[in-house]
């Protein structure tokens, strides 16, 4: 990456930038490749934070079948995360999970798992587990939600005969899409050998077309997850790795301390064969440091997150597009990769985090508000579809890192609480689901790369010209409302 004029003087944020179009012999969007190269599954430069309100195993499934990586949070119990990990493992890559729920659940039931949106559908079947195809009664549009009485049980409201595929039959995206379109429906179930095994809609048929899942070398679903410094955490490290993670964080607010350093040894000492990330950090000597300690993905950012008030508790931290520019420059001179971690707002500021040298950026609050994140949907007093968020450090989070503390001693640590304990994070009616925004998002970054003249993300990392704005630089950026 180069400056447009001098260097700065001063560390920036992602507003205070912008990129430089440059000649390019880019022509099309779909010639770029957002593999962010940095030894892990991903086929696209973007991860899901290790935040309780974030990160499930819903959403880390969608988000690998599309190419991303979910970390799940450390603050679940090692049996929960096992149990995450395994189910991500067990989803299907070329389908949709499938959103099953009995004739005997009601509208409202289904409302707090899904909105009444297009492209989404419940499937209604008896029995539990393993769904035998005969039990299938129908595919319930989500749509269909919306008009109907809270307490209208969904066997009353599924149409029989809905159409479903032969997995076997079904050979690629474009197939699958010219089949769906055919039939005059939303979304079609998917069956291999008498059992329901998925759902597809066009929409997700189409998806399959552009993007490249995220899987393993036994080709299921890639998922990472995190540990703390604190504890048995080669243990947990030991218990991750054979459940079958694929990445493993290691995780906490300041990295760059001797507890870090010493656990991060440890768990580098027994040869996982997966890549270790370790953060928080915002410098090049936290960098060396945490490499030498075993490291090779670097989590950067202390204080940008939208959950986060470090920086106004204890004025600890720095701007974010300077933190990812450095630690990026030195992780690349000792052969290891950098992860933005916070301050994402726009599709804009995944470009200028890859264009500081990051090799995928991490995403929170905007994948909370969406229909995969963990949690019900709940709906405010105007309508508007929300779902709960939190901060890592905040009272709530620290009351279910610490719930088997004695209530004098838990009451010490929620003393020392940071961060939003709750807030609501409104679903974009436009943009409801995970993949919604990573089409968004997606699309923006790779229109960066065209700019740029770079087919892929190292070439990005070079190619990318950045200029210094003003504050009504950046203002005159953004659209004006349709109304003015």
């Amino acid at each position: 990456m180069d400056f447009l004029g001098p260097q700065p003087t001063v560390d920036l944020t992602y507003s205070d930038v912008f990129l430089v179009p440059r000649r390019s012999g880019i022509t099309s969007r779909l010639q770029v490749d957002l593999a962010p190269h940095d030894g892990t599954p991903a086929t696209l430069p973007l991860v899901a934070s290790n935040m309780n309100s974030v990160t499930g195993p819903r959403l880390a499934a969608v988000l690998a079948r599309r190419g991303g990586l979910g970390v799940l949070p450390q603050d679940m119990p090692l049996q929960e995360l096992d149990a995450a990990i395994r189910d991500v493992k067990a989803q299907p890559v070329a389908w949709d999970t499938p959103l099953v729920l009995p004739p005997s659940a009601t509208v409202a039931d289904a409302l707090e798992l899904l909105p009444a949106t297009e492209g989404h559908g419940i499937v209604v079947a008896e029995g539990d587990g393993r769904i035998d195809a005969s039990g299938i009664r129908g595919i319930l549009p989500a749509t269909r939600l919306a008009t109907a009485l809270p307490d209208a049980q969904l066997g009353d409201l599924v149409h029989a005969g809905t159409p479903s595929l032969d997995a076997e039959d079904v050979t690629d995206g474009r197939q699958a899409f010219d089949l769906i379109t055919e039939a005059g429906v939303e979304t079609v179930s998917i069956v291999h050998h008498g059992h329901l095994v998925g759902t597809l809609s066009a929409r997700s048929a189409l998806r399959s077309t552009l993007y490249r899942p995220a899987v393993d070398a036994d080709g299921r679903l890639a998922v990472a997850a995190a540990v703390g410094i604190n504890g048995d955490v080669t243990g947990k490290a030991k218990a991750l790795a054979a459940a079958g993670v694929d990445v493993l964080v290691i995780d906490t607010a300041h990295g760059h301390q001797e507890g870090m350093l010493s656990a991060l040894a440890a768990v580098s000492a027994l040869d996982l064969g997966i890549p270790l990330v370790a953060g928080n950090i915002v410098t090049a000597d936290g960098v060396k440091d945490l490499v030498d300690a075993g490291a090779s993905i670097l989590k950067v950012g202390v204080g940008p997150g939208a959950m986060c008030t470090t920086r106004m508790m204890t004025a600890v931290g720095r701007p974010q597009f300077s933190a990812v520019l450095e630690t990026a420059e030195a992780a690349r001179s000792l052969g290891a990769h950098v992860w933005a971690d916070g301050g994402v707002r726009y599709p804009r500021d995944v470009a200028l985090a890859l264009a500081a040298g990051a090799a995928s950026v991490m995403i929170g609050s905007w994948f909370a508000g969406t229909i995969e994140a963990p949690g019900r949907l709940q709906t405010d007093g105007e309508g508007r579809i929300f779902k709960e968020s939190w901060g890592m450090a905040s009272t709530k989070a620290v009351q279910a890192r610490f719930g088997r503390l004695d209530p004098y001693e838990r009451a010490r640590k929620e003393l020392f609480a940071e961060g939003i304990s709750s807030s609501k994070i409104y679903l974009d009616p436009l943009r409801p689901g995970v993949e919604d925004l990573l089409d968004m998002i997606t699309s923006g970054v790779r229109s960066s790369f065209t700019y740029a003249g770079a087919a892929s993300v190292p070439e990005f990392h070079d190619r990318a010209l950045v200029g210094l704005q003003s504050a009504a630089g950046y203002e005159e950026g953004k659209a004006l409302p349709v109304s003015w």
